[in-house]
């Protein structure tokens, strides 16, 4: 196997000799992005769909932003990323439909081995992350490789995840830990504010 196809893979890889020419192409389009005025945002988000895996139209990314590769990172609906995302795309990050970050998310899928003699070899290795639909992520937080995190679900800011997180609940802290499910209890109470909002704006 390749270096890059051991990265894929998960296995053990040499990130110095792992490039495919990813690197280099990507951290040109990053720059030319965060250089961009902000009124020609939509011009950014198209030289960031160069390199991305998939980012779909209606995606907004704020900057500045980085990512080591772009190419492995698939990015779903209606997605929004507040200033300062950084994603380290050596495994594979699927974010899913609707999710948003709050400012300055850290997304890694690259982790180094746990055993100092064969660490600083300067070997890796790397975990895809998983997010599913509909996903909050709170500003400041970092979510470490091989995580999922399930649809419906609100991550607080400041968190480190760490470990898989299931749908429909409300995480937070270091590590990250369920704090309550999202009950339905939480829908009226969204619903009557969205009813009261909606009223204060009819003709």
């Amino acid at each position: 196997m390749t270096e890059y196809e051991r990265m894929l893979s998960g296995k053990l890889y040499d990130p110095y000799v792992c490039y495919s020419g990813e690197w280099e192409k990507c951290r040109d389009v990053i720059k030319a992005f965060n250089e961009l005025p902000y009124r020609r945002h939509s011009e950014g988000m198209q030289m960031l769909r160069k390199i991305f895996g998939r980012l779909p139209e209606d995606a907004y990314i704020m900057q500045p932003f980085f990512c080591d590769r772009g190419s492995q990172i698939y990015v779903g609906k209606s997605f929004y990323a507040n200033t300062g995302l950084l994603i380290l795309d050596e495994g594979r990050v699927e974010i899913g439909d609707n999710v948003m970050f709050g400012p300055r998310v850290s997304i890694y899928t690259a982790a180094h081995p746990i055993d100092p003699q064969i660490r600083i070899t300067g070997l890796e290795y790397a975990k895809d992350i998983v997010i599913g639909d509909n996903v909050w992520v709170g500003g400041s937080t970092v979510i470490n490789p091989g995580v999922r995190i399930g649809t419906n679900t609100v991550i607080g800011s400041g968190s480190v995840v760490t470990r898989n997180i299931p749908e429909g609940v409300v995480a937070a802290g270091n590590p990250c830990r369920i704090i309550r499910e999202i009950t339905e209890e939480d829908t009226r109470y969204w619903q009557t504010q969205k009813a009261d909002y909606d009223k204060d704006r009819t003709p």
